[in-house]
This record gives structure tokens, sequence and C-alpha cells, in this order.
């Protein structure tokens, strides 16, 4: 064992200078995409068009759906680390660029959904291969740790990086808040060029390893990937519990409480204080997990925090004031908090590191490509229903995700390694 090796074996996460440089770059990523998005809605609503406001905002997801299976066969063939530093220097030569323009012409909808389109495509790489680090930068009695340390930096970036876009734009419009996020990618540059990374352990040699018998390519990656997950006992079942409790939660949180805040007259600063509980309670859920380390039983307590997370969301709209919605919502982001966190940290220790970026990128695909089409579906439900119903509906598929999970035997004792 060399003395990498062993240091990173002594060292937790949050103490592992390796793991602290991921981190660092990982979270200035988080922030210039929470900016960069900040600029292009203003962007695109100075153009003057309502249509062409949302068209550009959903350009983005095309993208995303289309190319976020093959980012993680690039992952895996290329290695994680090239590809998150192609992509995120690409993310920064585009955002760059166009705040450039933007200095020199006004905005339009064509050049911002180009650009859209452009950063979409490069996301469809970045997401997977960044999913896909972790494994090789630490060992696996620490990847819990790092689930939660990432679930923390994706929550405090978002907490920084809304009041930083606004202000930037605010004091010298989509250009500077372009310039920032751009700015924050290259940042992320350095930290990745100094990461260790792991080698590969040899191949699995059980009826999960891959198919040896066809010629390497990226059509034949891409399907031996999907069918190393549906063969693997605990892979299978734990992407079936990610794609439901996305279906579920999604629509609901994003979009429902919404229109819940519109219909009960709270406005938009109750939902903000709904929202600041949601964020609140996920936090808690990620520093626990990131302080504890390892939970034991883990996919017992993912399941059972899918089910009571969903008696969460089924209680929000009966409640009669935004103090109470504020204090289940930091509930449902507690439980659906530590759900989710553990879920990412079975997945990243049950998957065969050489299939972890085609692993990732299937879940990553149920976040930022199925998920979002529950949207009209939630709007046209209010529209019918109401909320109530709604929610109560939402809530029943998160549910059937952990009762699923109690169900199989596999997903049920999985356990985190120590």
């Amino acid at each position: 064992m060399t003395a990498s090796a062993v240091e990173a074996t002594e060292r937790p996460a949050h103490r592992d200078p390796n793991v602290l440089r991921w981190l660092g770059a990982y979270t200035a990523s988080m922030i210039g995409d929470s900016i960069y998005f900040m600029a292009l809605a203003w962007a695109a609503a100075r153009t003057g068009s309502a249509s062409g406001t949302g068209l550009v905002l959903a350009a983005g997801s095309i993208p995303r759906a289309l190319l976020m299976l093959g980012g993680g066969v690039l992952a895996d063939r290329l290695g994680p680390r090239r590809v998150v530093i192609s992509s995120d220097a690409a993310r920064a030569v585009l955002v760059l660029a166009l705040a450039a323009i933007l200095v020199l012409t006004a905005p339009t909808v064509g050049v911002l959904v180009v650009v859209a389109l452009l950063f979409g495509a490069v996301d469809a790489l970045f997401l997977p291969a960044v999913g896909a680090l972790p494994p090789r930068i630490s060992t696996p009695g620490q990847l819990a740790r790092i689930q939660g340390l990432r679930a923390l930096a994706a929550r405090g970036s978002s907490i920084i990086g809304a009041p930083m876009g606004g202000v930037a734009v605010a004091t010298g419009g989509p250009s500077l808040a372009f310039a920032a996020a751009g700015v924050l990618f290259a940042l992320s540059l350095p930290l990745l060029l100094s990461l260790r990374i792991r080698p590969l352990p040899e191949p699995e040699t059980s009826g999960e390893a891959p198919d040896t018998e066809k010629t390497p390519n990226a059509w034949n990656d891409l399907v031996g990937g999907l069918r190393y997950i549906r063969r693997h006992s605990l892979l299978g079942p734990l992407m079936l519990v990610i794609a439901l409790s996305e279906l579920g939660f999604v629509g609901p949180l994003n979009l429902g409480l919404i229109l819940l805040s519109e219909q009960r007259g709270w406005g938009a600063a109750g939902m903000g204080w709904i929202v600041a509980g949601f964020a609140g309670g996920a936090a808690g859920s990620a520093l626990l997990l990131a302080v504890r380390g390892r939970v034991p039983r883990a996919g017992l307590v993912m399941c059972l925090m899918a089910l009571v997370g969903a008696v969460g969301i089924a209680s929000l709209p009966q409640v009669p004031t935004v103090a109470h919605a504020a204090a289940i919502a930091a509930f449902v982001g507690l439980t659906a908090g530590l759900a989710g966190a553990l879920c990412g940290a079975l997945v990243q220790t049950a998957a065969d590191p050489a299939y972890l970026g085609r692993v990732t990128s299937v879940s990553t695909f149920f976040t930022y490509a199925i998920a979002p089409l529950s949207y009209p579906v939630t709007g046209a439900a209010v529209a019918l229903w109401g909320t109530g119903p709604v929610f109560v509906v939402s809530a029943a598929v998160c549910a059937s995700g952990g009762a699923m999970g109690l169900a199989l035997t596999a997903l049920r004792r999985a356990e985190l390694p120590r």
C-alpha cells in the first residue's frame, strides 16, 4: 500500500485534502451554476418576449435529456476527472464569451437559445462525471460522508449563488453576472487538476461483470451499462427508488408550492420562508451525514425516511399558516434529504467503479430529464382538483419508492462499508 493510500484510509473525508480540493471545485461550480441560471433568466426577460423567455429557459433541458446517458459512457471511457475538467473549462469559455457579447450588444433570443443549448450539452457531460469522482478520490468507507458534504455544498451554493447573481445583475446587468459565473467555473480548474485519482480496481468476475464478448464501442458501452444496472441486485431497485422519488417530489415541491402560496395568499415572501425551511432541513441532514460518516442499516433507514417524508408532503396543503408550512417543509427537507444522500452513497458503494459514470448518468437522467415532465402534469392537476389531492398523490408516489425498498430484501438490508 502506498503512502497516499494509507493517508486516505486514515483520514476522514472532511480532513482529507484531496476530498476538500474536490469539494472546493464542486462548490465553485455549483455557485457558478446558480449565478448562470439567474443571469440567463434576466437576460431572457430583457428581450421583451415572454414566449422567447420560456424558450430560452427550456432550451438547456433538451441536450441534457438527449446526451446525459452518453455523458456517462464518456466518463467511464476517458475517466471522470478528465471529463469534469474539460466540461468546466468549456462552461467557463462559453459563459465568459456570452458576457463579452452582452457588453457589446443587447441580448437576443437567438443568441441566448444557442448558449443555453451548448451549456446544456456540456452539463450532460459534467453531471455524470462529477458524480463518478468520489470513489476515485477516497476510500469506500468515506463515501457516505462525501455525499453529505456534497449535499451541504449544493444547498450552500444555492443560498449563496442566487443573491450573488441578483447583486451582479442589479450592479452591472446580466453581462457582469455571466462574467462572475465564468470566473467561478475557471476557479475550479486548478483544484480539479491537483486531484489525486485512485486507480480502478480489478473488474468484477460475478454475473454482473462486463460483457467481454462484444466489440467495445460507445453504443455497446451504453447497452452494457444499462444491462449491468438491470441485473444488479441493488442498483436496479435503487434506480426505481430514485425515479419514483423524483417524480413524486419535484412537481409539488417546485411548482406545487408556488400554486399553494398563491391560493393561500401567502405571496412570494411566504413561499420564500417555506423554501428556506426545506433548505434548512436538507442542510441539516447533509451536515448529519457529513459529521457521522456512516448510518447503520442504511437501506432500511433510507426507505423509512422516504415514507416519513411522504407524510410531510401530503400534509403541506392542510396547514393554516406559513409558519406551519415552513416547519413541515423543514421536516420534509430533513427526511427526504437524508434518504437522498443515503441513496447516493449506496449507489456509489454498490457500483463497480468502471461502470460508475453510466450508473450516475442514469440516476441523473431521472432528475434532470424525466422529473421536469411532472411540471405540466402538476399544473393541470392542480387546476382540476386543487393542491390537496395533488400533494397526496405526489406523496403516494414518493412513498411507493420507500415501500418497494422495504419489500426487497437486498435493498432493505443494504449497508454502507465501514
